[in-house]
């Protein structure tokens, strides 16, 4: 199965979406896709879907899932590699309204070098993309929140 999410943020990713429901007529996408499309205005009509999702309609969602399309957002894309899903990540790009400016860019692209997602730089990419990640092993994620809270540790010990 495939997972979309796309976050709650206050702005749409049409062009994602559409993509989708291309791929899925062009029989690129054969699995059942499931999609949060939070604010987008743009309704698949290949695939399920609800704008929002609960916390656990959300984990039911994702741990159904072997990969997970979602956009550049932090928090959707390290929480689907801790559960070692293969994650498709495009960014929302500013010139089509879909955010502010175009750091999802650069956020995509520090993930992909360390080996951890499939960076696809556009929709146009998206087919390359889903054949490509059903046979590309990734990196696992691993947490360097111990790191830090040791060095604070440290730090708060050496100054007492």
């Amino acid at each position: 199965m495939i997972f979309v999410t796309l976050g709650s943020q206050k702005f749409q990713f049409n062009r994602l979406l559409e993509k989708i429901d291309a791929l899925i007529e062009e029989k690129v996408i054969t699995d059942e896709v499931f999609a949060q499309i939070g604010y987008s205005d743009y309704h698949p009509k290949n695939y399920q879907y609800k704008d929002f999702l609960n916390r656990d309609e959300f984990a039911l969602m994702e741990g159904k899932a072997d990969i997970v399309i979602t956009h550049g957002g932090t928090g959707a894309i390290i929480g689907a590699v801790k559960k070692g899903k293969k994650v498709i990540a495009v960014p929302r790009m500013a010139k089509y309204g879909e955010h502010v400016d175009d750091h999802q860019i650069q956020l995509i692209e520090q993930f992909h070098d360390m080996e951890l997602i499939y960076s696809c730089s556009d929709v146009q990419e998206l087919k390359t993309a889903i054949e490509e990640i059903q046979t590309k092993k990734y990196n696992e994620y691993h947490s360097n929140t111990a790191v830090i809270i040791d060095s604070i540790e440290k730090f708060l010990a050496d100054i007492q």
